[in-house]
């Protein structure tokens, strides 16, 4: 006994000592460079293998790997703590040309010494001048403001391309994985039906055996089904193709090389990776004329897609719809990535700048990963689209960048594109901007890197177009169009906004002013020349009082609209139901959840209607579709991630976290939940995941628990039910402030929290 309380008395002691004198904490993880976490990982032919990089690049394989083209480029970690109120304050980076020097904490290239610095994300090399086609290995460790110094991080590593630059933005590779049928049947006596229960983008590889070498087999793949066969009609733009295989004598393994279609192929399209080969997205095989044995492991598709870790983000509610509906949107983000940059889905495979916004903030919130978004931004400022709105929304994609990285390196390298791309120029005394009052001369096209006529949109398809016949009038609501356009005017009003902003981060102060100036008489003229007073609402344009949905939702969605005005505007949004396509459905979505009508905002994205992202599962899509049903885009895809904006209107604006300041350096937690009982999410951040739940008694009561990353701080929003209301902090009580329907806390430190509000 007294042995036992010798030794239990000196673990307390040697505790004691350890909390004074700064006991290690984890080290940092997470590491990037130019934002990317893997830049180490070999592919052979798409398929990731154990080689090491530095092996990599002597053998004779074809492998793929990535190469970091900038001479300077940026590192980045996450901070780790398991203690509340974590921040860093100091740390400290080695850069060697040789793994062995940091195995001894030395390095020949940058040893940064102890910096003191909160810096984590988006630290610039400063050390010895990096070689081209060279391999280097670095490090990390941090000091907190709780006085712990960390272990070195695991060592990292990255290749220099042959010929470096000042800015690049660096990808991966495509990868490639094999997957195998879910379901594996015999429909008759010699043909196999397989599903691999959702489509993706790939080609066959199958094993096949032959007798006598005299076989014919056929080989059918597609997207959609019909009385339990592959539709072989599928109508659209839906892929069905098939292929014919003459077996060898004896077993042998065969790849279906997928045929080039010329559409997807021509001289704007963006091309698949040799290494890749020709892809199709299709979700069944059937093997006709085939009467042997075979299995599941037999029958194999060669999934290509960006390389994408599923466990990144995590989404489950108490409303089964709501979690078919976030399944759906998901996957379509990493289904649809196997180019390597955001595309309009298989028909063209062209970069549009409004399906880019949504995959963009789409993919934020689902993966760790911000390369693909970067660099289809930039493809689209050099190779821009014919729609005067979509050129606007570069300057919505350039700001949604800086904001989820903290990093702004494209801002300053594209800034005077981003200038241009407000399209100011074509401004009027009012403030307005106009395409058809002769303003676009070629010096205006030119500078956005346009050859060819620009053309207000406001939503597609039009009526008339893509055999839509009158009783299916497209997807403007019956907008009109007029020379002073709704739409079109507030997404200039939103693009003012944001190269202020710009402008701002980058000390352009003249600019900063310039246009928040004039996006401050743009707003005046909007409601006094667009508004109609009697009716509450926002009409199509000035010349006529046609009043559409579009003219009311983007106004809403990009904070035009006055506070006194916003229930007007509201109840006539509501009245028209989702009359936008897929596209309009994300500024639909964001206005609603703007202007805090949760309930109007839940009843949409869990909608079982016709026009309803409920509508693609029930048609048998597994991607989200082009369009609402194949009646209202006659000619549409089934694998459009325009369509997925759920994928990010469920994570920024059901559950309400988005950043407050660059990088997520400061966080928003806003969930708005209206009768959903429960919730829970993990969003990936570039500083570290956030994690959400909520157990929701509507009027009544609203728990929250939280995780919030090390140095990182949170404002959170819970409901505001009275006066009387009691509200706490881990069982204890806390102080917070009133804002509209919320009880704001601010300023909540890292670490796990449960919150409580209580009528």
């Amino acid at each position: 006994m007294y042995i036992r309380k010798n030794i239990l008395l000196f673990i307390v002691f040697l505790s004691v000592c350890l909390q004074v004198s700064g006991q290690e904490e984890s080290s940092p993880y997470g590491l990037t460079v130019n934002l990317l976490a893997h830049p180490e990982q070999v592919y052979l032919n798409g398929y990731p293998v154990s080689t090491i990089l530095g092996d990599a690049i002597t053998q004779k394989e074809n492998y793929q790997f990535t190469e970091i083209r900038t001479s300077h480029p940026v590192f980045g970690w996450i901070v780790s703590s398991g203690t509340n109120n974590t921040k860093q304050n100091s740390y400290r980076i080695l850069v060697a040309s040789d793994k062995e020097l940091l195995a001894r904490d030395s390095a020949d290239l940058w040893d940064t010494g102890k910096i003191n610095s909160a810096q984590s994300i988006n630290i610039p090399y400063k050390g010895k001048q990096l070689s081209p086609g060279t391999i280097y290995y670095w490090k990390a460790k941090t000091w907190d403001n709780h006085d712990r110094e960390s272990a070195f991080s695991y060592i990292a590593c990255f290749k220099t391309a042959e010929s470096l630059t000042n800015y690049f933005t660096d990808r991966y590779p495509i990868q490639k994985k094999d997957d195998y049928p879910t379901r594996l049947v015999m429909v008759d006596e010699n043909c196999y039906f397989a599903d691999f229960g959702k489509a993706s983008f790939g080609r066959l590889r199958v094993n096949l055996f032959s007798k006598t070498g005299t076989d014919s087999v056929h080989i059918h793949l597609g997207e959609s089904m019909k009385n339990g066969r592959i539709d072989r009609s599928p109508g659209g733009s839906l892929r069905y193709s098939n292929y014919k295989v003459k077996p060898q004598q004896g077993w042998n393994t065969y790849v279906i090389a997928i045929g080039p279609d010329k559409r997807n192929t021509g001289s704007q399209a963006v091309l698949i990776p040799e290494y890749i080969g020709e892809v199709t997205p299709f979700r069944y095989c059937e093997i006709e004329n085939y009467n042997h044995a075979m299995e599941e492991k037999d029958v194999i598709r060669e999934t290509a897609f960006y390389p994408f870790n599923e466990h990144d983000s995590y989404f489950h509610s108490s409303d089964s719809i709501l979690n078919k509906i976030w399944d759906i949107s998901k996957y379509s983000i990493k289904a649809t990535s196997f180019l390597g940059v955001y595309i309009d889905g298989d028909r063209e495979r062209i970069p549009y700048e409004a399906d880019a916004l949504i995959n963009q903030l789409s993919h934020y919130c689902v993966a760790r990963e911000y390369s693909m978004a970067r660099y289809t931004h930039e493809y689209l400022i050099r190779k821009p689209t014919w729609p005067t709105e979509w050129i606007l929304q570069s300057v919505l994609m350039a700001w949604e960048d800086f904001m989820f990285t903290g990093n702004r390196q494209s801002i300053e390298y594209y800034y005077e594109d981003l200038k241009a791309k407000t399209l100011t120029m074509l401004a009027d005394e009012e403030g307005f901007i106009s395409t058809r009052t002769g303003k676009v001369t070629p010096e205006v096209l030119e500078s956005i890197h346009f050859k060819g006529q620009l053309r207000d949109i406001v939503d597609w398809p039009h009526t008339g177009i893509l055999g839509l016949e009158k009783e299916e009038g497209g997807e403007t609501d019956g907008f009109v169009f007029t020379d002073i356009n709704t739409v079109v005017n507030s997404f200039y009003y939103k693009a003012l906004t944001l190269m202020a902003r710009i402008a701002e981060v980058l000390g352009k102060a003249s600019d900063q002013k310039f246009y928040s100036e004039r996006a401050k008489q743009l707003k005046q003229s909007f409601n006094e020349r667009l508004f109609d007073k009697k009716r509450g609402v926002y009409i199509d344009g000035i010349g006529t009082d046609h009043v559409s949905l579009h003219a009311n939702m983007f106004p809403l969605a990009f904070g035009l609209i006055s506070e006194k005005h916003i229930n007007s505007v509201l109840e006539f949004i509501r009245s028209r139901g989702m009359a936008c396509s897929v596209y309009g459905s994300q500024f639909l979505l964001d206005g609603i959840y703007n202007a805090h009508d949760a309930g109007y905002g839940l009843q949409l994205l869990t909608s079982t209607g016709e026009r309803s992202w409920y509508n693609m599962i029930r048609a048998g899509s597994t991607i989200t579709m082009e369009a609402w049903d194949n009646k209202y885009k006659p000619n549409q895809d089934w694998s459009h991630a325009w369509g997925a904006a759920p994928a990010n209107l469920i994570p920024r604006k059901l559950m309400g976290i988005e950043p407050l300041e660059p990088g997520f350096k400061k966080i928003r937690i806003k969930p708005q939940p209206s009768k959903l009982e429960h919730a829970e999410i993990k969003l990936p951040t570039i500083r570290g995941n956030v994690q959400v739940s909520f157990t929701n008694n509507p009027d009544q009561s609203f728990r929250l628990e939280v995780s919030i990353p090390a140095n990182t701080t949170a404002d959170i929003y819970l409901p505001f039910y009275s006066v009387k209301q009691v509200i706490s902090k881990d069982n204890n009580p806390i102080s917070y402030r009133k804002q509209g329907d919320f009880s704001v806390i601010d300023n909540i430190g890292s670490g796990n929290w449960i919150f409580m509000v209580k009528r």
